[in-house]
């Protein structure tokens, strides 16, 4: 048999919650090593007093008790395992490890015996379960009974709340058995209780989580955040790493606290403690101990008389009674010389920290994540500008975080680090991502596809035609198209110097004539106020007039589905921009699966078709036609006069006079030979005449009419 024995898939049992974890047994020490968190808990051999294996709910058990009275319980076993376990065990350690049933009557009565930090509660002599004291949060005794109450787990499904013994009177004069039971629980019980002074005091310390301004009383086992509103009481054994990390702009310090489990208040839960304190901030204290307890518990690593920095005098003092190490950055540093990174992480800005082990985001909210939980990261353009990228981080359980408004000044620095440390890149095979620099990354929009981008543009498309048009019959009004038909032909000739002269030659006049009536046809002015036409009242843009009596187009199952949740979204992110709302709203209907997405889409459908049936009535009721004639314009002809320019021609019947003198070219019309039948029609006459004679780029001669 080899000096290591290693299980994998073994459980730690951790206040009601079974926790995934590898179990590996040295000769020295037992170290179980927490899949989720990355947590390691180390076991000294020579501190085993005991070992028991028996069958329990996952399969076959392992209990250790060590010296102190700590219980520690391993599940997940097969029973092969026994023999390899058993041979091990008195082979290095010198233990026998002992066979024993777990009681299964389901009697309620039974004998309360205390081990250590262990309450068992025993039936003849088998145990029926048994109460980890470390677990008890407050223990209350009544008449007869006594009842514990638990620390709670978030992480556990269904939580046990408390128990109640039943403590029969004793016999004996001067002994209270319900007074005795209590004070064997309260003896090994994890119960935060203020004893004695604390070690020191820090006061008014900003607090970036929770927010607000504490006092931070330093205690022997626990830490004590007191404000004007809250109070939080945090054990050092729920402290789970350290960090001390210089804010980018070289003034101020983050000290970083990870909790598991996480502080509570109300729903909220916090798992970081985040303090920030100026570099430039002096302190001088005096521990409550004495010199020689002082040397005695922490073996010289603090002094009585302490002073520095603050943020160095607190970081130093919560090592050394967590006995954690404090991570720092590494190697890493930005494009501005830094250790971190300014982005973006949901709807607020902080600072990503690449550090050795692992990326870490301060601070709202915060996120630590270990390179061994990543599956993959990937590069992805901003989804605003192409001046940032996105920075993307999957977890092999699922989670993804997406990191957006990098600079992209950044991208060499961080891909180069993100390659060293061999983590796996989904998008690595892209050309522009890895062997251009991030400038032509960056601008090559035409060469990636995005077929998210396509789709909201063609609803986009959709919901514009919806609003531009009810109706696909209705004809389109040529007068508001330019560049189509004789519109072409009339810009080309402002601008043909050979047009404005075959038109000019048809006027007597020598070649300064000429010359004269050339020069306003090249002007821009006179040119703009040809090509002018006036819109229709009611005409917005080039587009169709909306029929407002007509239905409306159905919307898509995105949008449905956007209208009935963009108010979730704004409640889950308090003060969220229109731009950010649209761009969350997109990653989760993107996220989406199928089946989530088909709901919605039977609502698209139904809502397409009764939006079908109420056009079919539409259509049938004759209000569609009757629209389409009111918003058709009365045809316009275009004839040439005498003088060169052009002017346009009513197709409604108009009585024309020729003129009665001779010689006068008889395609020319002058307004003085215009006439109408009655008054409205002069009055329109007379207007069309005054509006070629402003228009016409060739002034017509006044003295070919007679009066």
């Amino acid at each position: 048999m080899g000096d290591t024995l290693e299980f994998n898939d073994i459980f730690q049992e951790q206040k009601g919650t079974m926790i995934d974890g590898r179990l590996r047994l040295s000769r020295q020490t037992m170290v179980f090593k927490n899949n989720k968190t990355g947590k390691v808990d180390s076991i000294s051999a020579g501190e085993v007093v005991s070992s028991l294996w028996r069958r329990v709910a996952q399969g076959h058990g392992l209990r250790l008790q060590l010296k102190n009275g700590h219980i520690h319980k391993f599940d997940g076993f097969r029973e092969a395992d026994f023999e390899r376990l058993g041979e091990y065990f008195r082979a290095q350690y010198q233990l026998e490890l002992q066979e024993k049933d777990m009681c299964v009557k389901g009697w309620n009565w039974g004998t309360a015996r205390f081990n250590g930090q262990l309450l068992s509660f025993d039936i003849g002599d088998q145990p029926a379960f048994e109460i980890p004291l470390t677990n008890v949060s407050q223990c209350t005794p009544g008449k007869n009974e006594v009842t514990l109450e638990f620390h709670q787990n978030d992480e556990a499904d269904v939580s046990l709340m408390e128990v109640r013994f039943y403590v029969p009177p004793s016999q004996e004069d001067g002994i209270d058995p319900v007074e005795a039971f209590a004070q064997n629980v309260l003896s090994k019980a994890d119960i935060i209780q203020a004893t004695g002074d604390a070690l020191c005091i820090f006061r008014e310390l900003q607090c970036l989580t929770p927010r607000g301004r504490y006092d931070i009383r330093i205690y022997p086992s626990f830490l004590h955040l007191h404000g004007k509103t809250f109070d939080y009481k945090i054990p050092y054994t729920t402290v789970l790493r350290l960090f001390l990390l210089p804010h980018k702009d070289q003034r101020q310090m983050f000290f970083v606290i990870s909790l598991d489990p996480p502080i509570k208040q109300g729903q909220t839960r916090y798992h970081f403690l985040i303090l920030l304190f100026t570099k430039d901030d002096e302190l001088s204290l005096t521990l409550n101990m004495s010199e020689d307890e002082v040397q005695r518990r922490f073996d010289g690593r603090l002094n009585k008389q302490m002073s520095g920095p603050l943020y160095e005098v607190v970081s130093r003092i919560m090592k050394s009674l967590v006995s954690r190490k404090i991570t720092v950055p590494g190697n890493f540093l930005g494009n501005s010389g830094a250790h971190c990174i300014t982005c973006s992480y949901k709807a607020s800005s902080g600072l990503l920290y690449p550090l050795e082990r692992g990326f870490i985001y301060v601070h709202k909210p915060p996120v630590h994540i270990r390179f061994d939980e990543i599956s993959h990261v990937n590069f992805a353009r901003g989804t605003t500008t192409t001046r940032s990228f996105d920075f993307e981080i999957e977890t092999k359980q699922g989670s993804q975080y997406t990191f957006s408004s990098i600079e992209r000044e950044e991208y060499g620095k961080l891909f180069d680090f993100v390659n060293a440390k061999k983590l796996n890149i989904k998008n690595r095979g892209i050309k522009e991502t890895i062997k251009q620099p991030y400038d032509e990354y960056a601008n090559s929009d035409e060469d990636t596809h995005d077929a998210y981008l396509e789709q909201m543009k063609a609803e986009g498309r959709i919901r514009e035609e919806g609003n531009n048009s009810s109706d696909s019959g209705e004809e389109t009004d040529e007068s508001f198209t330019p560049g189509d038909g004789e519109e072409d032909d009339e810009v080309d000739e402002e601008y043909d110097s050979a047009a404005v002269g075959s038109s000019s030659s048809s006027n007597d006049g020598d070649s300064d004539t000429q010359k004269k009536k050339k020069i306003p046809a090249k002007k821009p002015k006179i040119v703009r106020e040809k090509t002018v036409r006036k819109k229709p009242e009611g005409r917005k843009g080039k587009g169709k007039n909306k029929d407002p009596n007509a239905p409306k187009r159905p919307m898509s199952a995105y949008m449905l589905w956007l209208n009935a949740s963009r108010e979730k979204i704004k409640a889950q992110h308090s003060g969220i921009s229109v731009i950010e709302l649209s761009k969350r709203a997109g990653e989760m209907w993107k996220a989406m699966s199928k089946e989530q997405k088909e709901e919605w889409d039977e609502k698209a459908v139904l809502a397409k078709k009764e939006f079908d049936k109420k056009m079919e009535e539409y259509r049938k009721s004759g209000e569609a036609e009757t629209f389409s004639k009111k918003q058709t314009p009365p045809k316009k002809t275009k004839t040439r006069g005498g003088g060169g320019g052009e002017k346009e021609k009513r197709s409604t019947p108009r009585s024309v006079t020729k003129s009665p003198v001779k010689g006068v070219n008889e395609s020319f019309k002058s307004k003085e030979f215009v006439s109408s039948d009655d008054s409205s029609s002069d009055s329109d006459g007379s207007k069309a005449a005054s509006e070629d004679k402003a228009n016409s780029s060739v002034p017509s001669s006044e003295g070919s009419g007679s009066d």
